[in-house]
């Protein structure tokens, strides 16, 4: 199991699974995450914030988070 796991997640850049979409939610709301291409990161759009992935792992605890500006949350969502 741990292995097929660090497969998905491995394409996580490559964009994200539409299983692996309805299971990642934002630590903070429990809404769902949007993966952003553009920073590599999934984005919370209820609170504004960016949680990185890094080597494939998104790093979904709170304090990784990053506030979005106003100005970065609308280019990110286009």
């Amino acid at each position: 199991m741990v292995r097929v796991s660090r497969v998905v997640m491995k394409n996580v850049g490559e964009g994200i699974t539409k299983t692996l979409s309805e299971i990642l939610v934002c630590p903070l709301t429990k809404q769902p995450l949007r993966y952003c291409e553009k920073t590599g990161s999934l984005i919370s759009d209820e609170i504004g914030v960016s949680f990185p992935i890094v080597d494939g792992i998104p790093r979904l605890v709170p304090k990784d988070g990053k506030i979005l500006e106003d100005e970065e949350l609308s280019k990110s969502g286009s």
